[in-house]
């Protein structure tokens, strides 16, 4: 096994657990539940943690990291060409009636 990630922010976590499964790269959590310490205990020690199952895949997940960490790009802003509502630029549909976005 390999660490391959540690933040104290558990979404982070989640969402690359499955941005590497979604590549077939198996991992774990770990210390999942000691977050809730911080403060009590050092963070470096309770931080949640990303491990891999197999080290033959730290490349791969590292590119994924990388990947991770550079943001998304996100489009302008638009209306909702069925009820005209405004939506923000990182959204494909419309919040209020479904519509998917359409960039004509």
């Amino acid at each position: 096994m390999q660490l391959l990630y540690s933040s104290l922010k558990l979404h982070e976590i989640y969402h690359l657990k499955n941005l590497l499964e979604t590549e077939g790269i198996r991992c774990q959590i770990r210390n999942e539940l000691l977050s809730r310490l911080a403060g009590e205990i050092p963070f470096t020690e309770c931080a949640p943690q990303l491990w891999l199952l197999d080290e033959r895949d730290l490349e791969r997940a590292r590119a994924i990291v990388m990947d991770f960490g550079c943001g998304a790009v996100t489009s302008p802003a638009w209306r909702c060409p069925n009820c005209r509502e405004p939506l923000e630029g990182q959204f494909s549909a419309c919040w209020h009636c479904g519509a998917a976005r359409r960039d004509d």
